[in-house]
């Protein structure tokens, strides 16, 4: 993997939403850490929320920026264990149009090498709906770090070879007839 200093950056709108039911937005260190590499990297914080670990709250959430034509991702942080509260995957993967497997398979690869077996109680996942693409972190801030400097930098950045995601936004919703990425 390279970066090809030729092309110019393209900076997106990304939004991070946190699923908690202890948290606000002045304590909420998973988020804040997705924000802050957000915006360092030259995207931009498009939103940022916090809901609790509610089914219906999480899934209201991410559809309302799914069908925001300002939104290009969606990184969610918590959630993503197995407790009963836990509940993120079950309220986002039905919105999936397309899964995205290897993003689970890169983070529990990268997280392993840091937590060891540990990892296993991670149900990180991703995928694609109506062309904005949504990654879901567990909520630890050293798991938000792992995701966004060992995947989502990278992939996140239209200058990243031999491939990235940013490159093919605009064929992201070709299914859909409707133009909501450009490019």
């Amino acid at each position: 993997m390279a970066i090809d200093e030729s092309k110019a950056f393209v900076p997106l709108n990304i939004a991070v939403l946190t699923v908690s039911d202890t948290r606000s937005l002045e304590d909420d260190a998973s988020g804040k850490v997705l924000a802050e590499r957000v915006t360092a990297a030259g995207h931009h914080l498009a939103a940022r929320d916090i809901v609790t670990d509610d089914v219906d709250a999480i899934r209201a959430k991410v559809k309302a920026w799914i069908a925001d034509p300002g939104i290009d991702a969606i990184i969610t942080t918590g959630g993503t264990g197995f407790t009963g509260r836990d509940v993120t995957p079950d309220a986002i993967e039905p919105l999936f149009e397309k899964r995205m497997d290897g993003f689970s398979i890169v983070f529990h690869l990268l997280s392993h090498a840091k937590i060891g077996t540990s990892t296993i109680q991670s149900r990180a996942t991703a995928g694609t709906a109506g062309a904005t693409y949504i990654f879901c972190l567990p909520g630890s801030p050293g798991a938000c770090r792992d995701g966004w400097d060992g995947i989502l930098a990278a992939q996140l950045d239209y200058r990243t070879r031999p491939c990235n995601f940013v490159e093919i936004m605009p064929r992201l919703d070709e299914h859909l007839k409707r133009g909501k990425a450009k490019g």
